[in-house]
């Protein structure tokens, strides 16, 4: 198995949608809302993304301003290749993107919650969620 990684290559709807339902994190994610997904993955502004030939295998999509915060939306590795190693070399990948002063910020699946910690993410519990339609207060 040759895996190749690319930086910013394209990627169509279908093969994002696709990577998800064949990882853990199409269980997360509107895969059935073919507008949201095609916004998520043209809208993002750094795709790391890793193919087996022209299966798309790995992705990590984020937004980011290079400088300051990058914040990682998705990471998703097809089930067949999960525990290869792929994951981590697309985050690190990722960071090799951003800028010396950049942080890595994510909202982890609770399956991969004590993941994260093994690579050197520090966890925070600083974080809020204000889900869609929800209204903020006066």
């Amino acid at each position: 198995m040759a895996i190749s990684f690319r930086v910013n290559q394209p990627i169509t709807t279908d093969q994002f949608i696709g990577l998800l339902e064949s990882s853990t994190l199409g269980e997360r994610r509107p895969i059935h809302d073919r507008d949201c997904m095609e916004g998520m993955i043209s809208n993002s502004n750094l795709v790391v993304s890793a193919w087996d030939d022209d299966l798309l295998v790995g992705i990590a999509r984020s937004v980011t301003d290079f400088h300051y915060a990058c914040y990682l939306s998705d990471l998703a590795v097809h089930q067949n290749y999960q525990r290869s190693g792929i994951g981590k070399r697309l985050q690190s990948l990722t960071q090799e993107q951003l800028g010396p002063l950049c942080k890595l910020i994510l909202i982890a699946a609770p399956a991969a919650n004590s993941y994260y910690g093994q690579l050197g993410y520090s966890h925070n519990d600083r974080c809020w969620v204000l889900d869609a339609g929800v209204t903020i207060g006066n």
